[in-house]
């Protein structure tokens, strides 16, 4: 490791922190835990530290008694760990668009006094990569006051804009842990008739937005005869992989960064980030650019994949709360709706089960009161379910509300018939 780089132990580097500061946690397979954690072990020589983040992996101490008197979490992104608190008093929420976030510390209206950062080691020239988490960590290096990096060889580096200087690190941490791995499970029944519904959208020489989960991995799953995909996401996981061994992702028609996977971060299992580590095909960028519409359009046949927790009869989708909880967040799904949109031969999808675990419809006559509308019934295009596709553009509300009633769970489409009927015929 360089002699520049100011090597300290996680005590000293969290010691920096002071009362009143506003410090940037870098989050999915990236969190810097062990910074994270030393930093909650202070709870009684500190008051009123805000957080800011996305999604972190881990447990977050600083939401849990007794941490949570001296830390209040401000969240872009509500993951399992941290929602209970977000929906309490020691925690809350931003909604805003993932494109939009690098705004809040590139404008001031957020400034970070600290960046809690994972780095790889630095090469000869000094340079660490941000690995799979490029995101809204980059925007935050560049405008906090003082960085802490732990360093980690297990860090994959990644190609693209995901490097910082060790002389923009103020302290470091040396660590050698691994980092973060998401195994998703085996699609369902439903699942895989989703995936399927949508597959049969998907045109060769498109390219694709996706995340992760198991619809997503269904639909990568019925691509393998396709050919010439490509790939402009926010993040992406091990579900590509066998298509891109298979050659059937090669990104050969995509008008930006032809021929590379564009993505601002990855996480899946340890086989994905090996295949990442120094691969010159994956080109990891903030979020500000992936999920930029004047960008994304630019692409040929976009192909965006988003999921709803419920959508309503005339296509009003809900993605981040349900009802007053706030259950996830906005996150990218606006931008890649309106980009698929824009592109040429795009393709913007909503898909989910029609049904939910405890079997509720999530096609509802309305909203749940206070649910968040995540995407405007204006830019819902397709929605598909384990029933079908259809799509809602230039559709007027009584066709939308038919429609959707046809994609809906048999059990409630009688149901749903009725609330449509006495909502959209005038006396």
């Amino acid at each position: 490791m360089s002699e520049n780089l100011k090597i300290v132990t996680a005590e000293e580097a969290v010691a920096i922190v002071k009362s009143n500061n506003k410090i940037f946690f870098q989050g999915a397979a990236m969190t810097p835990n062990l910074l994270i954690d030393t930093l909650c072990e202070r709870y009684q020589d500190l008051t009123n530290v805000e957080i800011i983040q996305i999604h972190t992996h881990g447990k977050a101490k600083y939401l849990e008694e007794p941490y949570s008197k001296s830390f209040k979490l401000i969240s872009c992104f509500v993951g399992d760990n941290v929602r209970k608190g977000v929906n309490m008093n020691n925690g809350d929420y931003i909604p805003i668009f993932l494109s939009e976030i690098h705004w809040l510390f590139r404008r001031n209206i957020y400034p970070l006094d600290v960046a809690f950062i994972q780095v790889s080691p630095p090469d000869k020239h000094g340079y660490c990569s941000l690995g799979t988490s490029v995101d809204i960590t980059l925007p935050a290096i560049q405008t906090a006051k003082t960085v802490i990096a732990q360093v980690n060889p297990n860090v994959p580096r990644t190609h693209g804009d995901g490097i910082i200087h060790i002389s923009n690190i103020d302290y470091a941490v040396k660590v050698n842990s691994p980092i973060h791995e998401s195994i998703t499970g085996t699609p369902s029944e439903i699942e895989t008739k989703i995936g399927k519904n949508v597959a049969g959208l998907i045109e060769n020489g498109a390219t694709l937005q996706m995340g992760i989960g198991n619809i997503p991995n269904a639909v990568l799953h019925n691509l393998t005869n396709h050919q010439r995909l490509g790939i402009h996401t926010e993040m992406f996981s091990d579900g590509v992989l066998p298509l891109i061994e298979k050659g059937v992702i090669t990104g050969e028609e995509k008008e930006i960064k032809t021929g590379k996977i564009v993505t601002c971060f990855a996480v899946g299992s340890q086989k994905l980030y090996d295949f990442i580590a120094d691969n010159p095909l994956v080109h990891f960028k903030e979020a500000g650019y992936t999920n930029d519409t004047s960008i994304i359009k630019l692409n040929p046949k976009v192909t965006a994949i988003n999921s709803a927790i419920e959508i309503d009869l005339t296509g009003q989708v809900c993605a981040d709360t349900i009802g007053k909880y706030q259950y996830s967040g906005v996150g990218g799904q606006m931008d890649f709706i309106r980009g698929a949109s824009l592109s040429k031969g795009g393709k913007a999808i909503i898909a989910m089960p029609s049904i939910t675990a405890k079997g509720v419809s999530k096609i509802t006559p309305f909203l749940k009161e206070g649910a968040g509308v995540t995407t405007t019934r204006a830019h819902v295009h397709y929605v598909a379910t384990e029933y079908g596709v259809v799509n809602l553009f230039g559709k007027s509300l009584k066709e939308r509300a038919k429609a959707l009633i046809s994609i809906a769970h048999p059990n409630f489409r009688e149901e749903l018939e009725r609330e449509a009927f006495n909502r959209f015929t005038k006396l």
